[in-house]
C-alpha cells in the first residue's frame, strides 16, 4: 500500500494481492482514523459479497473468484468496540458488462486499488440494534 495525504483526505494506493478491507481497517488503526467516507475503483477477484435478510437476521453470502473490474465502492468509517469498522458496499462488473453488487466482506486487488478516504472529525459509533440484528450508528444527542 501507498498513500498520499491532501488536507483531511489521502490516496490510497492497494497494491496486487493485497486484502482491501483488512489493508483500509489497518490504514485507519495506524493513522487514528476513527469516522469518515471512502470510495475506490480498481479491479479485484476473490470477492465476498452479501446481501442481509432481515427476517432470519443474517448476511447471504456469495463468493466471486475470477478478475472483475471494481466500478465502484462505496463507505463509511465509524467505531465499533473502539475500532475503526469500514462498513462497504460495491459493484463489480465482469468482461461481459455483467454487474454484480452488495455488501463487501473481503476482497483481493487483482490489478490496482484506487482509493480515496476522507476524515471527519467527531465520533459516531455502532451499537447492537437487537430488532434488526446488527451493530448500527448512533449519535450523541445534540441541542437544538
Amino acid at each position: 500500500m501507498k498513500y498520499n495525504k491532501f488536507d483531511q483526505s489521502y490516496f490510497i494506493f492497494i497494491e496486487k494481492g493485497e486484502l482491501v478491507m483488512e489493508t483500509l481497517t489497518h490504514f485507519c488503526k495506524n493513522t487514528n482514523i476513527k469516522n469518515g467516507q471512502v470510495s475506490g475503483i480498481g479491479a479485484v477477484k476473490c470477492i465476498e459479497l452479501g446481501a442481509y435478510d432481515l427476517e432470519n437476521k443474517f448476511y447471504i453470502r456469495r463468493n466471486f473468484d475470477s478478475i472483475y473490474e471494481l466500478v465502484s465502492f462505496q463507505g463509511n468509517i465509524t467505531l465499533k468496540k473502539e475500532e475503526p469498522f469500514i462498513h462497504a458496499h460495491i459493484t463489480i462488473g465482469n468482461h461481459k458488462m455483467e454487474i454484480h453488487g452488495g455488501h463487501l466482506f473481503e476482497m483481493t486487488v487483482a490489478v490496482v486499488g484506487e482509493f480515496i478516504l476522507r476524515r471527519f472529525d467527531g465520533k459516531i459509533l455502532r451499537e447492537m440494534d437487537e430488532e434488526i440484528g446488527l451493530p448500527i450508528c448512533n449519535f450523541p444527542k445534540e441541542k437544538l
